[in-house]
């Protein structure tokens, strides 16, 4: 019995010679990684706030920031407003059927309109690391008597890019 599992056991290990040893095997690849930045730009405003007007002259500041993709060339145009027979260069307030003129500029001296005639009336800027802040000025004239109450406008504003 003896020589017979020292034969089974000869036998297991001449097997497991014989066999090929198993080794870890590797493959590798590359995994290609894509997107495409598009030129895209935001805008946030906030509102110009006139206050309580008794016929002086008087004028407010507001401000849009503006971010785009960096190197975004833009322009910001401000539209008439929704007060009945406004432009952009005479904007209204409204209180029911009663209206309040005021006016929007580029600069702080008042002296630029803004519109929406790129070239000629619009803001410009270039998309950058950090946002574009571009201040809004307006002025409501003397010597306009309206009704009393709360008048309101809504100028739209659009970035062109």
């Amino acid at each position: 019995m003896k020589h017979l599992r020292l034969g089974a056991l000869a036998l297991a290990l001449s097997i497991a010679v014989a066999q090929p040893s198993a080794t870890a095997a590797t493959a590798t690849t590359t995994l290609p990684v894509t997107a495409t930045v598009l030129a895209t730009c935001i805008v946030v405003a906030t509102p110009l706030i006139f206050g309580n007007y008794s016929g002086a002259q008087l004028d407010a500041q507001a401000a849009l920031t503006v971010t785009c993709t960096l190197g975004t060339s833009y322009n910001v145009r401000l539209d008439a407003g929704a007060g009945t027979g406004a432009t952009v260069t005479t904007r209204k307030l409204s209180f029911g059927v009663n209206t309040l003129d005021y006016t929007i500029w580029r600069d702080a001296a008042r002296t630029q309109n803004w519109g929406v005639t790129d070239g000629t009336d619009t803001v410009a800027g270039t998309g950058a690391v950090l946002p574009n802040i571009h201040n809004v000025y307006g002025r409501i004239p003397a010597g306009q008597f309206s009704a009393p109450g709360a008048y309101l406008d809504t100028v739209g504003v659009t970035v062109f890019y």
